[in-house]
């Protein structure tokens, strides 16, 4: 008797059809997973970024025109005042105006509320109505009066040349003031006075229309959007 143990017998080698494998789900899926996980990685260092360095923010209106045009988006710098430096007379910055320009409080559900945050955060939106672009005109203990016998703006008595950021045929101003800008406040206004709501409308105000330089955001340095308008904006030579 045969005691060797016989191997089982196999079925046969696969015709090459058969031996095809169809394609795994996972394969499929696997570069969808990166494509996810790339772009949420890209979204929180934006967001980080933009909490931290350097925010765009869309202009919606034409109270700084012609430097800034409604659609513009403004690349503001968040660190420009971090370090001990302050806003100066000249300076473009972007402020919260809650308290002072805006009504305290906010409206709209928390959903809203956080779409309205993360479109104004890579400036694809509006932010929430309570953030103003605005040039610094007068910083705290300054006099800044309207206006002298040739119509301009002075500062601590002397003339402000307003002509490489003043919208062509404004005046400087249609409404007389006369304020002293207390420690820590600035007086701001945008450049296109005929159109703008600043520091001449809340005279009232708490602050008498000053803005806390706490509630300064950062600095507003460059336009980022439209292509055509890409570029510093750069500083008056009276800034300082």
């Amino acid at each position: 008797m045969d005691t060797e143990l016989r191997p089982e017998e196999r079925d046969g080698p696969s015709s090459p059809e058969s031996g095809r494998e169809e394609p795994s789900r996972s394969s499929f899926l696997r570069p969808l997973r990166w494509a996810v996980a790339l772009a949420a990685a890209c979204t929180v260092v934006g967001l980080l970024v933009s909490a931290f360095v350097v925010q765009p923010f869309l202009v919606p209106s034409g109270s700084m025109e012609p430097v800034l045009q409604p659609g513009d988006r403004v690349l503001v710098n968040k660190l420009a005042y971090a370090f001990g430096d302050e806003p100066k007379r000249g300076d473009v910055v972007v402020f919260d105006g809650t308290g002072t320009f805006a009504a305290a409080g906010g409206g709209g559900g928390p959903v809203s509320g956080l779409l309205r945050k993360a479109g104004a955060a890579t400036g694809l939106a509006e932010s929430d109505g309570t953030d103003y672009v605005k040039r610094v005109i007068g910083v705290g203990g300054d006099r800044v009066v309207c206006c002298d016998a040739r119509g301009r703006l002075t500062v601590n008595g002397k003339p402000l040349d307003e002509r490489d950021y003043l919208y062509p045929g404004d005046a400087p101003s249609l409404v007389e003031f006369d304020v002293i800008v207390p420690p820590g406040r600035l007086w701001v206004m945008g450049d296109h006075r005929s159109d703008s709501r600043d520091s001449r409308d809340h005279l009232g105000s708490p602050g008498g229309g000053t803005v806390s330089v706490d509630k300064v955001i950062g600095r507003a340095e460059w336009r980022g959007w439209p292509p055509d308008r890409v570029g510093s904006l750069g500083r008056p030579a009276y800034g300082g």
